[in-house]
This record gives structure tokens, sequence and C-alpha cells, in this order.
């Protein structure tokens, strides 16, 4: 951001916020999760690990049958003799994504040694480390040191856990953030609203243009924003699971079966591929009312529609903004509160595990960006892609990851 300071241009510097959202939610991530501190942000140039975990998405989605024929292909032979079918597939997807997750897979076990030598070295060595092994790997490591051997998790096991841990979090929130990063900038007023609510809370309660943990979860608008741009725009927008026994699945609403007669439940035998759909949940205008699709942050400080408190969606993003909506509309303390309103970090056993650091990492990157910078659309036309993780590009659906935004300082 020093160039942005420096290039003095009224328009502001384009850059690609998709890039840099993603090293910083990788620095962030690589820090709190590995006490490992992958990019420094100083440099225009990604870190390697960086730009391999950015492409993996996007490669994956280019390559379906690869993907259709990965589970059999897994079971094939020992693993040797799988790797030396990839390495001579002459299909370059294939080997984009060989190369991509030789890249996870390498810096995860120099990652993983270090941490596993410094634990080894006791704690005084830990103590002068990003973290000071008050990391997630840390403390997983720790464990595993004092575990019984019939207990104890291997070590490709842990080394998965790397790569698992930032390819779960790093591109689902550095999205969902270059998201509201084109939001605010396709709506200046939405913009300027939060950067007002931001600056007036650092300055009476911040320390230099930090506010502490409660303060910066307290303040609605903030949350708003962020939970609107996930409601509306979800990272992952459909799910795969296969049925583990024979169900029957009820339905909110009867539909009419190819037979015309009406059904409010629908038998799903044992091993059916079920695809829900996240994004048409979020959106769907039957909770939400007609303007269910557009991006509208103030509709959470508002009573929210009664079809949305009573459609019990079973969601972990439940009610976790009530007490920040009723700090800023006091009279919604009466409303009552059936939650949960969205699927957007999905539900039950398999939900996100990381979904609450992954609402304090974004609103902290926005509370300290709007409080030097203004984001204003370059022009270029921007298309979202559907993937693994929904991810943008330039012009045309498929094309390389990148969102453009033109990025001026706040003060001279």
């Amino acid at each position: 951001m020093t160039r942005v300071r420096a290039d003095g241009s009224k328009d502001g510097v384009e850059l690609d916020m998709l890039s840099w959202s993603g090293r910083t939610t990788l620095e962030v991530l690589g820090q709190a999760g590995l006490g490992h501190s992958f990019d420094p942000l100083t440099e225009d140039q990604a870190d390697e690990f960086a730009t391999a975990v950015k492409e993996f998405f996007p490669q994956m989605s280019r390559s379906v049958l690869f993907r259709a024929l990965l589970p059999y292909a897994s079971k094939v032979g020992p693993a040797s003799f799988r790797r030396w079918v990839v390495e001579r597939a002459p299909l370059d997807y294939v080997q984009q994504v060989r190369r991509i997750t030789d890249t996870m897979h390498d810096r995860s076990v120099e990652i993983f040694h270090e941490k596993k030598a410094l634990l080894e070295k006791g704690d005084d060595a830990l103590k002068h480390q990003i973290g000071e092994g008050r990391d997630v790997m840390s403390i997983l490591l720790r464990a595993n040191m004092s575990a019984s051997e019939n207990d104890k998790l291997p070590d490709d096991e842990l080394i998965g856990q790397v790569s698992t841990m930032i390819l779960a979090g790093m591109d689902t929130t550095a999205n969902s953030l270059a998201r509201a990063l084109q939001l605010l900038a396709d709506h200046p007023e939405v913009q300027e609203k939060l950067r007002q609510e931001i600056l007036q809370a650092v300055e009476a309660e911040g320390d230099g243009d930090m506010l502490d943990y409660d303060k910066a979860m307290e303040l609605p608008y903030l949350e708003a924003v962020c939970r609107e741009t996930l409601r509306v725009y979800p990272g992952v927008t459909v799910l795969f699971r296969n049925t583990t026994k024979d169900i029957t699945l009820p339905l909110s609403e009867p539909i009419r079966l190819r037979d015309g007669t009406l059904a409010d439940a629908i038998p799903i035998p044992k091993g059916t591929r079920v695809i829900p759909n996240v994004g048409a949940s979020n959106i769907d205008p039957a909770l939400w009312g007609p303007d269910a699709h557009v991006w509208r942050p103030e509709r959470w400080l508002e009573p929210l529609p009664r079809a949305v408190e009573e459609a019990h969606i079973p969601g972990v993003y439940s009610h976790l903004c009530v007490q920040t909506v009723i700090l800023a509309v006091p009279s919604l303390a009466l409303m009552p509160v059936m939650g949960p309103f969205s699927m957007t970090f999905i539900g039950g056993n398999k939900a996100c595990i990381g979904f609450k650091f992954a609402q304090v990492e974004m609103k902290t990157v926005l509370l300290v960006l709007l409080q030097h910078f203004k984001f204003k659309p370059t022009g270029k036309k921007i298309v979202w892609n559907f993937a693994g993780v929904q991810y943008p590009s330039v012009g045309e659906i498929g094309s390389e990851p990148g969102l453009p935004l033109l990025v001026s300082p706040l003060r001279p």
C-alpha cells in the first residue's frame, strides 16, 4: 500500500485486490494457525505458496473428468504407481494440479518439521517464534507428542492438516473479502457510511487505528455489511453429500411430482448424491421477500421477515448478529429471534469450524483498510466464476483470477 500513497494519482492506483486479499488471509492463517509467516506483504510479488493456493480451485474447476475419476484412481496400486501415471498424463490441467499440490505439500512438510523441531527443544525456543507456541499447529503437535502410542497421529496426517487448514481458510475468506471490497467500490454511499462508523468508533475508543475485539465486533453497520455480503454471495454456493442410510426428506413447501401428485416429503435411498444449494437458500424470495437478490446491508438493522425467523434453516451462521443489531436499533430487542438465518457456513457436524475466525478476520481487514483508503471500480467487466470456491476474473468466465480496483489514500 506504500505505492498507493506514493503514486498521488487522482483516481488512485489499480491493484488486484483478490491477490492482496489472498496474501493477507494466508498471512493471518499462517501466524494464527501455524505460527509461521508466509508473506510480510511488503512486496508486489506474492509468495509461491499463496499463488498455488489461489490457483487450486480455478484449476480444479477446469478438471471435471480428473475430479470424477480421482476417488477411484486413488485406490489403484501404490502411491508411487499413481504418481508415475500422473507425471506422464498428457493433460495440461492435470500437470497444473500436480504442480500446485507439490508446492503446497513441500511447504507443508517444511513447516511441519520446523515446528516439530522447535517443540522438541522446549517452550523456551517457541517464545521467540511467531505466536509463541500458542498457534493451532503447536497445540496439536504438543498434544500428539504427549499422547499414548495408540492415540498418536502419524506425521503424514499432521502434515496434511497444514494444507487442509490453509486450503479451507484462505480462498474462502479472501474471496469473500474481495467481494465485499468490490461491493463497497460499487456502492460508494455504503462505503462512506461504513467508513464514518469506523472512524467515529476509533476516535472515541480506539488505540491508534485499531479497536479491541469487543468494540470491533459491536459495530452494527460493519456487521450488517459483512453479513449481507455472506448472505447474497457465499463463497461456497453448493455442497456435495452422500446419504449413509435411507431417509425421508421433509420439504418446507409441497412440490408437484411428475405424475401430478403433491408431495411434502421425498424418500432418498442410501448412497444417493445430494447437492444442497446454499446460494439459493440464502436468496430465496419466499423467505427474504421480493428484494432477496439485492445486496442491502440495512436489512440487518431492520426486523427480519417472519418467514426467515420461522424457516429454521440448519446453519451455524445463526443469530450471532442479534446483539450487534440491537445495539443499533434498541427497539429490535422486543423482536423474537428464532435463527439461524443462512447456510453460508453450512451446519451440523460438517459445519465450518473456522467460521468465527473468518468473521473476525474479514471485519478486521475492512476496519483497517477503510480508515486509510478509498476503493473505486476500474470500469473493467468483472465476472464471478462458479468453482469449489467462487472467484472473480476480468472480462470472461474461466480466465485468470483477479479483481482490479482503483485504490487511493483517504488522506494525502
